[in-house]
């Protein structure tokens, strides 16, 4: 079976060969996870909902302290990328670093950030998902937990404690134990016949498609228990990739609402 071709990438405002692209290795998001991204999902050759990623990848810049790239430099290098590499539906990732900086915490007093753009064809598949609770906690006075920074090191450890329950996916409850989220997904529960996610204020990340069901009244912010979440009629986890019914959690059987999911994945991918 013939490996695909690598795709290329855009960084610094160039187009380059995936294999003659490089990235100092004294690059602060490379030694110390310094940085912000934005992922974000490709239908007929443009990036939908640009507006809301770019916002928040401003806002995520501002709380670090780190100058957001040029959003004209940034729409001009999308454009570019997606015409050199044919894609059509798939999805881009942005990912901004502070750049090259001395050994040491501190960083340099003139910074030039690295600015990288990657693309993939095609989308994960929107499976049913299965969820099991994660042993650690959600922080939900940190920071890290409102931004999407380079720092993913507690969303990777509950995804690998997942797959080894044979789950796919992980919820992460904050310390006071209510629900905050999965490892990369905003969760959408069905309460009272009405759709819940939790608000930031308890470790939810603001997703960009969790803001497109909240601002078209589709979805309410409101605190959810674990209690609340086993007598779910219905739960969902949204992404800007996919939306995906979660069948089960812990191991309780989650009733499936497919009229529900098409709802969603209509809202969120239009």
């Amino acid at each position: 079976m013939t490996a695909p071709v690598p795709l290329p990438i855009w960084l610094n405002g160039r187009i380059l060969p995936a294999g003659g692209a490089y990235v100092d290795t004294a690059d602060r998001g490379f030694l110390l996870g310094d940085g912000v991204f934005e992922t974000m999902r490709v239908a007929g050759g443009q990036v939908r909902h640009l507006d809301r990623h770019m916002n928040r990848l401003a806002q995520g810049a501002a709380a670090i302290m780190l100058p957001p790239p040029d959003r004209t430099a940034i729409t001009a290098g999308i454009a570019a990328l997606l015409d050199a590499c044919g894609v059509e539906t798939g999805s881009l990732r942005l990912t901004c670093t502070r750049g090259v900086g001395p050994r040491g915490l501190l960083p340099p007093a003139q910074v030039t950030p690295t600015v990288l753009l990657t693309a993939a064809s095609g989308l994960p598949p929107a499976t049913p998902v299965r969820l099991v609770t994660a042993s650690h906690r959600r922080d939900a006075a940190s920071i890290l937990s409102r931004i999407k920074s380079l720092n993913y090191l507690p969303s990777i450890l509950a995804r690998m404690e997942a797959a080894e329950q044979g789950a796919d996916d992980a919820v992460l409850l904050n310390h006071a134990g209510f629900v905050a989220e999965t490892s990369a997904s905003t969760l959408v529960a069905c309460l009272g016949g009405q759709l819940v996610t939790p608000p930031v204020s308890d470790g939810a990340l603001p997703g960009t498609a969790r803001g497109v069901l909240v601002d078209a009244g589709i979805v309410r912010e409101g605190r959810i228990s674990p209690a609340q979440l086993r007598m779910a009629t219905a739960a969902f986890t949204l992404n800007s990739l996919s939306v995906r019914q979660v069948v089960a959690w812990d191991g309780i059987a989650i009733p499936r609402r497919p009229a529900l999911l098409a709802t969603l994945r209509a809202a969120c991918q239009g």
